[in-house]
């Protein structure tokens, strides 16, 4: 009876230790091939001016931890002292986890939470599609080097246009599957800023927009990019229709 006692006491200590409260992080990292050194989680500046380090923790045999408190899902990154490359990460409450591949950051994973999982998934997807077009793109790009070259000298907006639209079909398949993402993850992080990313796309009409950004998970329209995009959408509506 004494040893069940024991145990139930052992796994509530341990349930305790481990249950994070509301908008507490933690990350926990591995770097394959490094020992020591340093991890900086940073974050991007106000209106894009820069990178800024938020924490930075040391690696001891090849594992790093870093904790924190957030008020909302947003994209931050994890720098390794001394390595090319940053890996994004969705910076929200609860256990994340990440890889770092220190001679293929690009190749670094993380986990552990919903955003974080549902952003591994979408990369992986990409660069699925990205590798498959990859020949087309290069073929693209060399067989219209000189004419690109020669009608920026010029600024030649009808050639643009034209190669532009040609570029445009060949990236097809992985402009659909980023923009049709958000219709199938309403409650994705990674879906909100794509429906931001709508806005700077011509392809798309302010209804578009609209339509989607209505389909998402409250909490991601109550983010700070969901709240941008309903700023933007009443700011155009009250824009005078051109006759």
């Amino acid at each position: 009876m004494k040893k069940i006692i024991l145990l139930v006491t052992i796994a509530v200590v341990l349930f305790s230790c481990n249950k994070l409260a509301e908008g507490e992080y933690i990350i926990t990292g591995t770097v394959k091939g490094m020992k020591t050194g340093l991890v900086y989680l940073e974050k991007q500046s106000p209106m894009g001016m820069g990178i800024t380090a938020l924490d930075t923790v040391k690696i001891v045999d090849g594992k790093f931890e870093i904790k924190g408190k957030t008020g909302e899902p947003e994209i931050h990154f994890i720098q390794v002292d001394k390595l090319n490359g940053k890996v994004p990460v969705i910076l929200e409450g609860g256990e994340i986890t990440v890889e770092v591949d220190k001679d293929s950051v690009f190749k670094s994973k993380m986990g552990g939470t919903y955003n974080n999982d549902e952003f591994s998934k979408f990369g992986i997807e990409s660069n699925k599609i990205q590798k498959k077009l990859q020949k087309s793109v290069m073929d693209f790009q060399i067989k219209n080097k000189t004419i690109i070259e020669e009608a920026q000298k010029t600024n030649d907006t009808v050639v643009m246009n034209k190669l532009k639209k040609e570029y445009d079909i060949i990236q097809k398949e992985m402009t659909d599957y980023t923009f049709n993402y958000p219709k199938t993850h309403p409650k994705s992080f990674i879906s909100v800023l794509i429906t931001q990313a709508m806005f700077n796309n011509r392809n798309f009409t302010e209804k578009d927009v609209e339509k989607v950004f209505n389909s998402l998970d409250e909490s991601l329209k109550n983010t700070k990019p969901g709240k941008s995009i309903k700023q933007n959408l009443a700011l155009l509506k009250k824009k005078p229709v051109l006759k």
